[in-house]
């Protein structure tokens, strides 16, 4: 299944591609500026939301027959940030490997990333389409589409922490609008709807950490 016929894919490939070209112009000062991410810089961010292929790569061999236990992008958010998920306990370790990350690779290898490895690991899974189930470390199994959800709506939440520190244009509308409606579909339905429409006060958002 081709980008051309899978529009979260093709979403994805978009917004990686932004985050090269915003990363090829930004300058060597740019780079350290801080997010409002806490104790997180530009390029650490980067680093963060960088493809690494072998992660892609190791969908293929990762297959496995029989359903899903998560066929969602939003079941695969719910699992994360309940209390006590990987979103909460994990949190200062993920921190930790961003930083790990930025040290190791400079601008331009973090842009590669964005530009060349990530959207030719990518390519390399055309054939693999969403329903696909694969084995994952913490969900049991999950559908190579549940993933691919996750992925664009963290390089899209990831880019307006972005543009925050640097400036620039907005997102893709497609992105916006995908990440919008996945977010609010992690929230209880009920719960949302009250909110949303002035029924309740209740505490509903943040749905991620």
């Amino acid at each position: 299944m081709t980008s051309q016929n899978n529009p979260v894919r093709a979403m994805l490939a978009e917004a990686w591609a932004s985050w090269a070209e915003r990363g090829a112009a930004l300058s060597a000062e740019d780079w350290d500026r801080p997010t409002r991410l806490p104790d997180w810089t530009v390029r650490e961010l980067y680093a963060h939301v960088a493809p690494v292929p072998e992660m892609f790569t190791g969908l293929r061999v990762a297959v496995l027959d029989g359903p899903a236990e998560v066929t969602s992008g939003a079941g695969i958010l719910r699992a994360f940030n309940r209390p006590g998920g990987i979103a909460h306990t994990a949190a200062g370790q993920v921190a930790d490997l961003a930083k790990q990350a930025a040290e190791a690779a400079e601008p331009a290898v973090l842009i590669a990333r964005f530009g060349v490895e990530g959207p030719a690991a990518l390519a390399g899974l055309a054939d693999l389409p969403p329903s696909t189930v694969v084995a994952h470390p913490l969900l049991g199994s999950a559908t190579v589409g549940a993933l691919g959800e996750v992925a664009l709506m963290e390089a899209t939440v990831h880019l307006l922490d972005l543009i925050a520190a640097v400036g620039g244009p907005a997102p893709a509308e497609g992105a916006l609008n995908f990440t919008r409606d996945l977010l609010a579909e992690v929230a209880d339905p009920v719960a949302f709807i009250e909110a949303a429409a002035g029924r309740s006060a209740g505490p509903v958002l943040p749905v991620i950490r």
